[in-house]
């Protein structure tokens, strides 16, 4: 597994690479890459809604020409002086945050002169920026703004939403953990639940539409590809750096001496029962025509240091577990891009309001469900059954999607003019 661009350049370059490479992470990368694509295909479907008549825009008021305020300056002196206290502290707090660096993010650790060159610079090239505009006698204009053009914004909102989401949904799921090290959960880089991050999100983006005028049947509708193609973007992270949200054991397979996933016989279960106590496994060697990974991984060198450690290894991550597991995130981030592919091709055919939403949230639920069937999570005891909290949340969301696609009837439609262009 490569947990950031240094092990990665390493296994690729098969040469030493610089240790400052390490302060990369690689699923971090793959998450970027996940909104960028999101982004892509969101702007899209809005575009293409406003062509259509369905979005309009909204017109705001600028004044331009101004100097620039004592307020402005303060600000951008403010966040100059955040990012030069973070970046300088890069080099005196290497080891912290090359091991996690969202921890190092929320800490009070930094570097104060960085920070006041970060704020000099900042101040003084918001001052040059504005003053190129100055105008004489500042004046006001009218802007029209559509809703494809707000999606930085839209980016940022989801982004946030679903980083607050992932955790609060994660602190439920492992309640124990959270009471016993709250901080260090809540601004650790692990422990996202999608779903979670979904819910919240959702509710983000109704809050947002509200505040622009944008129909937010229509924002769910544009966003649901884009949010699919996210998904699956980011399990290709989880199984890049091995994050930990793999599947139950697959005893088919052990780890030997030299870290190496070999085939274990039937008959020799034990020795792989053995290493895992009473964890959840299950006995599935891959078929002759089906490469053995698709079946089961022990993903060495993985970013949660999680298994035992490997001969003649040195460094951070030198862990692989004893086992093979199910490598679901591969299963989801194939499903998932699959899915992506399937709502991208039938946007014309879900036309109407929540229908494309509602598919989605009938294929994602399916999806995750199938999954957990083979994942290990915290259960629910509800007597007869014993449900996970993903479970849970996927059949509320097929009964959801099935609502939207097929029962629900949008009362009194607003439709604007279609435009030419956006």
């Amino acid at each position: 597994m490569f947990p950031d661009f240094q092990i990665l350049f390493q296994s690729l370059l098969g040469r030493p690479m610089p240790e400052w490479l390490s302060i990369l992470k690689v699923f971090g990368f793959m998450v970027a890459i996940a909104f960028v694509g999101a982004a892509w295909a969101t702007s899209q479907e809005l575009r293409r809604k406003a062509k259509q008549g369905l979005l309009f825009p909204e017109y705001e008021t600028m004044v331009i020409g101004k100097p620039l305020s004592q307020t402005d300056l303060l600000i951008s002196c403010v966040i100059g002086f955040l990012i030069g206290y973070k970046f300088g502290g890069l080099f005196t707090n290497f080891h912290l945050v090359s091991q996690d660096p969202m921890s190092y993010l929320f800490s009070l650790n930094g570097n104060f002169i960085g920070g006041i060159i970060g704020a000099i610079g900042s101040g003084y090239l918001k001052y040059a920026e504005v003053k190129k505009q100055v105008l004489p006698e500042p004046k006001e204009v009218r802007v029209t703004i559509y809703p494809h053009d707000r999606i930085t914004e839209i980016v940022v909102v989801a982004a946030l939403g679903g980083l607050a989401g992932a955790k609060i949904f994660n602190a439920l799921e492992t309640w124990d953990e959270f009471v016993k090290h709250p901080i260090e959960e809540l601004t650790s880089s692990s422990g996202l639940t999608f779903l979670g991050g979904l819910i919240v999100a959702t509710i983000s983006f109704y809050f947002f539409t509200r505040k622009h005028n944008i129909p937010f049947r229509h924002m769910c509708d544009a966003a649901a590809p884009g949010i699919m193609l996210a998904y699956g973007i980011g399990r290709l992270g989880c199984q890049l750096s091995g994050d930990g949200d793999w599947g139950i054991f697959n005893t088919a397979y052990i780890t030997n001496s030299d870290g190496n996933l070999v085939a274990a016989a039937q008959n020799d279960a034990s020795s792989a029962l053995h290493l895992i106590g009473n964890a959840p496994h299950a006995w599935f060697p891959a078929p002759s025509w089906m490469p053995r990974w698709l079946m089961g991984m022990n993903y060495p060198h993985n970013v949660g240091r999680e298994g035992v450690h490997l001969l003649g290894c040195s460094g951070d991550y030198c862990n692989v577990l004893p086992v093979s597991v199910f490598p679901t995130p591969i299963y989801e981030a194939i499903a998932c891009i699959l899915l992506f592919l399937l709502l991208w091709k039938m946007r014309p055919k879900l036309s109407g309001t929540f229908q494309m939403f509602g598919a989605y949230l009938i294929l994602a639920g399916v999806e995750r469900f199938l999954v957990e069937l083979i994942r290990v999570n915290s259960t629910y005891d509800w007597g007869f059954i014993h449900p996970t909290q993903a479970e849970i949340l996927s059949v509320v969301l097929v009964i959801t999607g099935l609502y939207l696609l097929f029962v629900y009837k949008e009362k009194n439609p607003i439709v604007s003019e279609p435009i030419a262009g956006g």
